[in-house]
C-alpha cells in the first residue's frame, strides 16, 4: 500500500488477505475489533470516517495482526482481549476465550439470584469471566474464584482489578479436593473440561492449535470426571440447598443430568443455548 494510510484504504487491505480464510461476517467482526483496539472507535465511527487518515505505527500493528489472522490465531490472543457480558477480559493462550454459550450460564445464574447475601464458588475460572461478571451484577454476592492454573489466576486476578471487582482467589486442583480450606458456598459454578479426544478431529484449527487443551479436553473413557468429582465436592462444601450449576457438553446432557439424581440433588434442570444445544445444567442439593 501507499504512504496514505486511510481507514477505507486499511478495511479493504485486510479483506484482500483475509477474503479465502474467513467468512465474509467474521473478516467484518475482525475489522471491528481492529479499530477499537487501537483506534477507540466504534462500528458506526469507522464507517463514517471511511476517509480518515491513520498513523504508520497503526497501520503497522494492523498488518501484523492480519498476518497472524491468516495464520488462524484467534483474534482474541492476538488483540489479548475479549468481551464477555459487557465487560472486557485480558486473554492470552493460558485461558479460554470466553464464550457466548458461557454469558448463557452467567445470565441464568444472575436471574435467578438477584439482590442474594449468597456465596458463590466458580471452579476452573480461568480468565475469570464467570466470577467477575457474577460479582459485578450480584453486588451482594461474595465470589471465589479458583483454577488449578496459576497462570490462569494471574490472568483473572488482573481481569478483576481492571473490572474493579473484588474476588477471592484459591488455586485448588478439583481432581484432588484433599487440600480444600472448608470454606463452604451456596453456589458452586463451572464450565470445566469437557471436550472428549475423539471430538478433536471436529474442532477448528484456531482452537485446537491455540487454546489449552488442559481447559477443553478430557478422556474418551471418562468423559464425565470433572462433573462426578464437583458433585462430589458440593456434597461436603454446599451449605444446605446449596446450588450446582454446570456448562456442558451437548452430547452427554441426559448422562449428566443423571449424576444429579444418583447424588442427592433434587430440582434438577436441563437447559438449552441459544443455538438448541443441552449446554447448560443446574441441581440442588436436598
Amino acid at each position: 500500500m501507499d504512504e496514505n494510510y486511510t481507514i477505507k484504504k486499511t478495511i479493504s487491505y485486510i479483506k484482500t488477505e483475509l477474503k479465502d480464510l474467513y467468512p465474509v461476517n467474521e473478516i467484518n467482526s475482525f475489522i471491528n475489533l481492529i479499530f477499537e483496539k487501537y483506534l477507540n472507535y466504534s462500528t458506526i465511527k469507522v464507517h463514517t470516517l471511511q476517509e480518515q487518515e491513520i498513523s504508520k505505527d497503526i497501520f503497522k500493528k494492523i498488518l501484523t495482526v492480519t498476518d497472524e489472522l491468516k495464520l488462524q490465531r484467534p483474534i482474541q490472543y492476538i488483540l489479548e482481549e475479549a468481551h464477555f457480558y459487557d465487560l472486557k477480559f485480558t486473554v492470552s493462550p493460558a485461558v479460554l476465550i470466553p464464550r457466548q454459550e458461557t454469558e448463557e450460564l452467567v445470565d441464568w445464574i444472575i436471574k435467578e439470584n438477584s439482590n442474594q447475601e449468597i456465596r458463590i464458588l466458580d471452579i476452573g475460572t480461568g480468565s475469570g469471566c464467570i466470577a467477575i461478571s457474577l460479582a459485578k451484577n450480584l453486588p451482594k454476592a461474595t465470589v471465589f474464584a479458583s483454577d488449578v492454573s496459576l497462570k490462569a489466576l494471574e490472568i483473572a486476578k488482573f481481569n478483576s482489578k481492571s473490572n474493579n471487582i473484588e474476588l477471592h482467589f484459591l488455586q485448588f486442583d478439583i481432581l484432588n479436593p484433599s487440600s480444600w480450606a472448608n470454606e463452604t458456598f451456596d453456589i458452586i459454578v463451572s464450565n470445566p473440561p469437557y471436550v472428549t479426544e475423539r471430538e478433536k478431529k471436529l474442532m477448528q484449527k484456531n482452537v485446537l492449535e491455540f487454546e489449552p487443551e488442559l481447559a477443553l479436553f478430557v478422556p474418551d473413557n471418562s468423559p464425565l470426571i470433572f462433573y462426578n468429582k464437583i458433585i462430589d465436592f458440593g456434597k461436603k462444601y454446599l451449605n444446605p440447598d446449596g446450588e450446582i450449576y454446570f456448562e456442558i457438553n451437548e452430547a452427554f446432557g441426559k448422562e449428566t443430568a443423571l449424576l444429579f439424581n444418583e447424588n442427592i440433588f433434587q430440582n434438577v434442570s436441563l437447559k438449552k443455548d441459544l443455538n438448541g444445544k443441552d449446554r447448560m445444567l443446574k441441581g440442588k442439593l436436598k
